[in-house]
């Protein structure tokens, strides 16, 4: 596609232009290496690249216009810069202009809270498909639209790219897409011109107070998802957690509440569960799910309410909802040894381990083990370490501490971080092995017939960080190396 320079411009704050803006624009890029003829070129400023520093890379590899803080020393002849005093805001207007504002032309729902945003957006994205509703997901996973499946490289895009696949999902029709919002994502204005058609807000738990620094902080970024809807949208936040109230003060929205200890306007109610599924009551109607935990119940119940505000049959909802399947690297299991259970989960907060572990102790016998594999991420949160050692050891009946990704800190210091969370009583449960293979395969050595282990911590993840490098690593697949040999 082709836009004018001077069209994609419009209502950008600009200091000064120096060249034509009659220009023909065949696409917005931000990455210097990505450039091809007649493109645009933001040039972004960064924590650890500067966009400034890539401007004659850009014009040598066909940008026609660039904008910019400051204009380079030398000037290329027929090449157009554009200064303004703030690239990002810059960037937000330039990409809905030359997009032609896609998110106000379907129906765009964001998905933000600490845990859940994976499985609600994919368990929408699978529902409204076999419900022959076209729709699309961006997701920390993958972004999905019309059989076209393109590995996601951060939970929210930035707002280029989100702009680029919207245009394009609009292309094929879809009528529908449903995005994770991550805090990140706010905080750093990849969400910002987006039309919202609606929000769903599911729990606010400890995590990214390495970036936040405080809880307040935290919750604060969550909610401008809130305050940005406008009267035609609708908001949905889950009753069970304190802060859904706080997460609707002063939204323009319509307000809609689910839950399955308060009260709300949609309500489940869990009648049994299972390894191989749940029974569960939704508005008055029994339903059998493939999925398994009081935390995916909510999830359940939290694509029932989405479904119901986006005037899908309550009938076909329910029916599809008995045919929804797992979202990888969640709760994902296979058997061993004919009785025994092995389960990969994303768990990486106090909370969601919580929750799977609460999840496992609830439906097993215990005339059984369960084995958790846990490790923390190195250049993240530090607080959480000691509280994911504490849980782990508490409810488990061994626990294998180990590395996660690493990246830049020793993996040793990060389990001795989680060893403090360990009380006395339960030094005996825990074991250190560094490397997350050996870890896994020390976990066969030493498992009965029947037990359970859980690995937790990188779910869908297919590399492990370390350094500054993503080495292939899958845990699905290296457990079935040693557990289904």
């Amino acid at each position: 596609m082709n836009q004018s320079l001077k069209n994609i411009l419009y209502k950008v704050q600009i200091l000064a232009i120096s060249g034509p803006t009659d220009q023909k624009i065949s696409n917005v890029e931000l990455d210097s290496r990505n450039i091809k003829k007649n493109n645009l070129f933001v040039a972004l400023p960064g924590i650890n690249s500067d966009g400034h520093n890539y401007i004659e890379d850009s014009i040598k590899n066909g940008a026609k216009a660039t904008v910019c803080l400051k204009f380079p020393d030398y000037l290329h002849k027929g090449h157009t810069y554009i200064k303004v005093s703030d690239v990002k805001k810059a960037l937000t207007i330039i990409s809905g202009n030359f997009f032609d504002h896609p998110s106000s032309k379907l129906k765009l729902i964001g998905i933000t809270g600490t845990n859940g945003k994976t499985t609600i957006s994919n368990l929408l994205f699978q529902l409204f498909n076999n419900q022959n509703r076209k729709a699309g997901l961006i997701s920390t996973i993958n972004i999905k639209y019309s059989k076209k499946v393109i590995p996601s490289t951060h939970t929210t895009p930035d707002i280029n790219t989100i702009n680029y696949f919207l245009y394009k999902m609009l292309e094929k029709k879809i009528k529908y897409c449903f995005i994770e919002v991550s805090s990140h994502g706010i905080s750093q204005g990849r969400i910002e011109g987006l039309n919202f058609y609606g929000a769903v807000f599911t729990n606010l738990t400890h995590d990214h107070l390495d970036y936040h620094k405080t809880f307040k902080n935290y919750r604060n970024t969550k909610k401008a998802l809130f305050d940005g809807l406008s009267k035609s949208a609708f908001s949905l936040v889950n009753s069970d957690d304190k802060n859904a109230i706080f997460m609707q003060q002063n939204t323009l929205s319509k307000k809609f509440r689910y839950g399955i200890n308060n009260f709300a306007d949609f309500n489940l109610k869990i009648l049994e569960c299972q390894f191989d599924g749940m029974l569960i009551k939704i508005d008055n109607e029994e339903v059998w799910t493939n999925l398994i935990g009081n935390f995916n119940a909510s999830n359940l119940l939290a694509v029932y309410s989405v479904s119901m505000l986006l005037g899908l049959s309550k009938r076909e909802t329910l029916i599809c909802i008995s045919n929804l399947k797992n979202v990888a690297g969640r709760f994902q299991s296979f058997q061993f040894e004919k009785k025994g259970l092995v389960i990969i989960d994303y768990a990486h907060t106090p909370n969601a381990l919580e929750n799977v572990i609460d999840t496992i102790n609830k439906i097993r016998t215990k005339n059984e083990n369960l084995i958790t594999i846990i490790g923390c991420g190195g250049d993240r949160d530090q607080e959480k370490r000691k509280l994911m050692g504490r849980i782990a050891s508490e409810k488990s009946d061994k626990v294998i501490f180990t590395s996660d990704n690493p990246r830049n800190e020793d993996p040793n210091n990060i389990i001795d971080q989680m060893k403090e969370g360990v009380i006395p009583e339960h030094f005996h449960k825990v074991i250190s092995v560094v490397e997350r293979e050996k870890a896994i395969k020390t976990s066969k050595d030493i498992a009965k017939k029947s037990d359970i282990i859980l690995i937790a911590g990188k779910g869908h993840e297919l590399y492990q960080e370390i350094s500054n490098s993503r080495i292939p690593f899958d845990d699905f697949l290296i457990a079935k190396k040693y557990f289904n040999n």
